[in-house]
């Protein structure tokens, strides 16, 4: 279960990834001056009749992986499935485009956080606990700290091309500071559980990644433009690196 969990999962991921990349070019919104990294359709790669082949294809697979988590979890992963393949085509494409009216963050923290993690535990266990809302919120913060930092990055060009996300509607230093709660807020709650269990050291693990949260913050008020590529890998690499203490925490 575990193993296709993760695969139902990384292919939503990449169907989203192709579509945000045709939908983009198809909008305008990967201009010349575009400060991330390369795109395929943009650079004419791959043509974009091709891209959105491609990504019905993947979501079509994951669909088929998921004919088998539904059988072991029912119509909870089948409304899961499918609305997060919707929000995976509706981010950048359609008439509302959620990305593009600052909605971004909000699906990012729902969908990669509170949906994520508890719905896999679900189909491991069986039910829902309160402690996987709590990790989803911390994977969602972290995850939403990864968009953050990109739509930092962007906030120029997608001013230009009209992308009105939630750095462009607030301003970068907003974004600058709620890159930083996003990246502090998620320590709260395995010093919270290790305060309440008085015995459970294991779980300060992740204290040892807070040099690394507060060096990223620092980097984000001093680093622009392109520069912030690094800043983006570097926040991805701390989820990982920070999950895998939170989870050797849990375990030990």
């Amino acid at each position: 279960i575990c193993a296709m969990t993760l695969l139902a999962a990384v292919l939503i991921q990449i169907g989203t990834n192709f579509a945000n990349d045709v939908f983009d070019f198809q909008k305008g919104t990967d201009r010349e001056d575009r400060k991330g990294p390369l795109r395929v359709t943009h650079t004419g790669l791959i043509p974009p009749e091709k891209m959105i082949r491609a990504m019905w294809l993947t979501f079509a697979l994951a669909i088929c992986v998921g004919f088998y988590l539904a059988w072991i979890g029912g119509w909870p992963i089948v409304w899961i499935g499918l609305l997060s393949i919707a929000a995976g085509i509706l981010y950048t494409g359609g008439p509302y485009p959620l990305g593009y009216h600052g909605w971004g963050d909000v699906f990012v923290f729902i969908f990669f956080g509170l949906i994520a993690v508890p719905g896999t535990y679900y189909l491991q266990i069986g039910v829902i606990s309160n402690l996987s809302i709590w990790m989803g919120a911390i994977m969602g913060m972290l995850s939403t700290a990864i968009l953050v930092v990109n739509n930092l990055r962007d906030v120029d060009t997608d001013k230009l091309s009209g992308k009105r996300t939630l750095a462009v509607r607030m301003g970068k230093y907003f974004s600058k500071v709620q890159y930083s709660l996003l990246m502090i807020l998620p320590f709260s709650l395995p010093i919270y559980l290790w305060w309440i269990s008085e015995t459970e050291l294991s779980l300060l693990l992740t204290v040892f990644s807070i040099p690394l949260s507060f060096h990223l913050i620092k980097q984000i008020f001093s680093l622009t433009g392109s520069d912030l590529n690094l800043v983006l890998h570097r926040t991805a690499r701390f989820l990982f690196i920070f999950t895998v203490l939170l989870s050797i925490g849990l375990v030990i």
